[in-house]
């Protein structure tokens, strides 16, 4: 069972696992997106990408070429998220700020790492599996921890 909306756009040969919910986003040229994978609407994969299973991708996600996606990965938009108002009332999507989030060519997300929003995380970096990353990772490097710190920069 696939739940893929006709807004969504896959390029050549992308392989879909079942147990996926796709809405409103870019999947670019043989991407892989693993079983029980939320990807939302703004979201742009590029080519060449894998997505592993139990991730959720929110709106204001881009990952370029070639970026791998451990397990169960989530992604945030938001530093201040709240289902209601001061005095109870519902909040609705307007009443938030949305923070993009990019992640360049190549770059490695280990399994149970938690994004925050608004980082770039650098081309051929290392996030290390259960990482939650706060801040910028730059080119290269690997980093790992709660929070995410650089432990070693680019050797390649």
């Amino acid at each position: 069972m696939r739940n893929i909306a006709d807004d969504v756009s896959l390029g050549d040969n992308v392989v879909i696992r079942d147990f996926v919910n796709l809405y409103g986003c870019e999947i670019g040229d043989e991407s892989r997106i693993g079983p029980f994978v939320e990807i939302q609407k703004g979201v742009r994969i590029g080519p060449r990408c894998k997505i592993s299973s139990h991730t959720f991708i929110c709106e204001g996600v881009t990952l370029e070429e070639g970026v791998f996606i451990g397990h169960g990965v989530m992604f945030t938009n938001d530093r201040h998220p709240r289902a209601v108002s001061a005095d109870g009332s519902p909040l609705g999507s307007a009443e938030w700020k949305l923070e993009p989030t990019l992640v360049r060519s190549r770059a490695s997300i280990g399994s149970g790492s938690v994004i925050l929003p608004a980082v770039t995380i650098g081309a051929r970096s290392i996030v290390g599996s259960g990482s939650v990353v706060t801040r910028d990772v730059p080119e290269g490097a690997v980093v790992y921890g709660n929070p995410a710190r650089v432990m070693r920069g680019d050797e390649r």
